[in-house]
């Protein structure tokens, strides 16, 4: 648990100084609402268009792609740590899983979703 400690001290530290800026801001912030001021603003002029227009299946494939590499990231970090105590049992297990990462990578550009515009 001595570990942990200081991770969790970091969290806390981090916690209070965000809760204090929106609290302090929110509480001795300027408040000088006009309703020229309340109306939405997209990029320098008047929004358009409808509201519920669904946005197209890219932005979502690129965010499922975002989230299945960073967790790649995430988790090979620790066996980096521990790569030593691991032996050829941990290089194996996580040899697969690279190769299945690169096997998902290989699919994804050949169906072309790397591709934004076509």
């Amino acid at each position: 648990m001595a570990t942990y400690i200081p991770l969790f001290l970091l969290f806390l530290v981090a916690a209070i100084i965000a809760l204090a800026m929106f609290t302090l801001t929110s509480l001795l912030g300027p408040k000088n609402p006009t309703p020229e001021k309340m109306i939405p603003y997209e990029c320098g002029s008047e929004s358009t268009g409808g509201r519920f227009v669904k946005p197209s299946v890219k932005f979502y494939l690129t965010a499922i792609l975002f989230v299945v590499f960073d967790i790649e990231a995430v988790l090979i970090y620790p066996w980096t740590v521990q790569f030593r105590s691991l032996g050829w049992t941990g290089l194996a297990t996580m040899s697969s899983f690279i190769a299945l990462l690169v096997v998902a990578l290989v699919y994804v550009w050949k169906k072309g979703a790397l591709e934004w515009e076509k």
